[in-house]
């Protein structure tokens, strides 16, 4: 079974590996080996939900990186490789024979790849290492055209955010660590003793909020439209924003282990839905309004983890990764095909491309929660739990829900619009339009939207009963019938107050300078860490400069002086003792040789006379 696991995870891991490497060589093989390990990683995501292998492998002294499917992963590793599969087939025909297309794909799949092992990990150590792989290639596939530098300053943005927030799962390893625990296993945590319990859980909820984009580090995921729509499709739907979301769920008895942890989650989660519903509703950019409404729908995950509704938020996690994939990806067709994103020159994109704009249709009203399509549903399990837990988080989610279907209907408005007599005006204004969807476009499109519509299933009574008991929930409240008519009624009467609204956006202007800014929230971080974290790094700067670097130049400069010292004495003291030695040896030299004349007598002559001198020495000494 281990082995089975392992495939998993290695088959889009050393794909996407091989893919990368080869880059621009394996240019024309790349969409077709991408989509075959998608396809082969659906298969064994398939199988392995069915046969719950467990792996693990020792990784540092006393740690383990152990790996397994349960109720909880099995439904999200068939999810992430659906998704995948989708998102790489329609990318197929998304990117010319110039583009490097061995990186995108190799980059895909490392990032789907690290998003298996995030989701399957039970200890640690390996979620620690996928949740890095994950940021890093997030990082450059949003910078996937790195030639333009906005891009580029925009994947910094979104890696330097997240990569803020991921410390807090450092923090909650070691605090784990001292807690006594004496495991890393992510159910051990909850045993963790006080105090070191709540530092752990804080940053367990650092972590998981700044990846999944919610308040107050939701404006990373504006910037991550810089990458290309299918990135965009694979990350705001089954994996990178949605790994926050999954970790509060699998780890809501860590919330429930203090007083304060499922409180709070909960209702940064409600407050994010409602806050960033309204900065959806203020965009004129539909990706920048698909991007907002990410952070929004998963708030409802992030207030199902704190309310407890574990089966609910992981019903709105399936449902919205379909419904937001498919959106995100009828969005990049139509940039493709007419060069612009803004929803005033979209209008009519969906009569010229049929296909393609009824696909949206259903996809935009299922994101508004409108029944009987899967978000409504869904929606419903996570209010009755916020209902159960507070009646305040209930209002503030259904308010969040009619805020939903508000710019989900505001976006189908646009691109239903008739046609304007110039039907060219307003093309063209991002990039040359192809005036053609891609040919491989309209199948995962409409697989997707189908998957959105009909996911609502596992909201009603029997699939929710066996959905809870394939994950292990406890117990959770469900929808009445009032409180499905009511959220149905609220959702009606926004999407049709939209709908019928003869302003282009029913939000006053102050209030929509301020969310189409995104809250503000990238200045307010810009002005708040930015600018201490740069003005300290200027001080550090100069610090080293003026004291080390100079400490370091005077200590050469000192070395310098010692050297020339060093040399004088030696020049002037030892070389002129050797010289003068040298000198006298050569002096004897010279008279040693005077005597050599080659003549035998003068030599006995010489010996003689020596022997002499050498006897009245040794007379005179003694």
């Amino acid at each position: 079974m281990s082995v089975l696991l392992w495939l998993l995870v290695s088959v889009p891991l050393g794909t996407g590996a091989v893919l990368g490497l080869a880059g621009r060589s394996l240019n024309r093989q790349a969409p077709w080996l991408g989509v075959a390990a998608a396809l082969a990683t659906l298969g064994l995501a398939v199988t392995a939900a069915f046969a719950r292998p467990e792996a693990g492998a020792p990784l540092f002294t006393g740690m383990r990186a152990e790996l397994a499917v349960d109720g909880l992963s099995a439904v999200m590793v068939i999810t992430v490789a659906t998704v995948l599969l989708a998102v790489l087939a329609f990318s197929t025909g998304e990117f010319g024979p110039g583009e490097n297309r061995g990186r995108f794909f190799g980059l895909m799949l490392l990032f789907a790849g690290a998003m298996l092992v995030t989701v399957t990990a039970t200890t640690l150590p390996p979620l620690l290492m996928a949740w890095e792989a994950m940021g890093a290639t997030s990082w450059a596939l949003i910078g996937y055209w790195w030639q333009h530098p906005e891009r580029v300053r925009a994947a910094d943005t979104a890696f330097l955010t997240t990569r803020t927030a991921d410390l807090g799962l450092y923090l909650a390893a070691g605090a784990a660590l001292a807690g006594g625990t004496g495991s890393l296993r992510l159910d051990a945590l909850p045993q963790t003793a006080s105090p070191w319990l709540h530092v752990v859980t804080a940053g367990v909820i650092a972590g998981a909020l700044g990846k999944s984009a919610q308040l107050p580090f939701s404006f990373w995921l504006s910037r991550a439209m810089q990458g290309p729509s299918p990135v965009s499709a694979l990350l705001h739907s089954a994996t990178m924003v949605a790994a926050g979301a999954y970790l509060l769920l699998r780890l809501h008895p860590l919330l429930a282990a203090t007083t304060w942890a499922g409180p709070l989650v909960a209702w940064t989660g409600a407050l994010t839905a409602l806050a960033l519903g309204i900065v959806a509703i203020a965009q004129s950019d539909l990706k920048q309004l698909l991007a907002a409404s990410t952070s929004a729908q998963i708030g409802f995950m992030v207030m199902a983890a704190g309310s407890g509704g574990v089966a609910g938020g992981l019903t709105q996690l399936v449902a919205h990764a379909a419904t937001k994939s498919a959106l995100f990806l009828a969005a990049g067709a139509w940039l493709t095909a007419l060069g612009t994103k803004q929803l005033t020159a979209l209008r009519g994109a969906a009569r010229r491309y049929r296909l393609t704009g009824a696909a949206f249709a259903v996809g935009s009203l299922t994101l508004a929660g409108l029944p009987p399509l899967s978000l409504w549903a869904a929606k419903d399990e996570v209010l009755a739990a916020a209902r159960a837990e507070n009646p305040g988080l209930y209002a503030v989610g259904l308010a969040a829900a009619a805020a939903a279907a508000v710019y989900s209907v505001k976006a189908l408005w646009y691109v239903t619009r008739p046609r304007p007599a110039d039907a060219e005006a307003g093309y063209d204004t991002e990039q040359h339009g192809t005036r053609r969807i891609p040919r491989a476009a309209p199948f995962p499109l409409w697989a997707l939207t189908t998957l959105a519509a009909v996911l609502g299933i596992l909201a009603l009574p029997a699939p929710a009963a066996w959905l809870k008991h394939l994950i292990g929930a406890p117990a959770e409240p469900s929808p009445t019938a009032w409180e499905l008519a009511l959220s149905a009624g609220v959702a009606l009467a926004a999407a049709g107050f939209r709908w019928y609204s003869s302003r282009p956006a029913p939000v006053p202007r102050a209030v929509a300078g301020w969310a189409q800014g995104w809250l503000g929230l990238e200045r307010a971080a810009h002005l708040l860490v930015a600018r201490p974290v740069l003005a300290l790094a200027r001080a550090l700067a100069a610090f080293d400069d003026r004291v080390v670097d100079g400490a370091v130049r005077q200590t050469a400069r000192a070395g310098l002086a010692t050297a020339r010292l060093a040399r004088r004495v030696d020049d002037d003291g030892i070389d002129a003792a050797v010289g003068a030695v040298a000198s006298g040896a050569r002096g004897l030299g010279r008279l040693a040789r005077r005597p050599q004349t080659g003549l035998l007598h003068q030599y006995y002559a010489q010996a003689a006379v020596g022997f002499c001198v050498l006897i009245l020495i040794v007379l005179l000494v003694r």
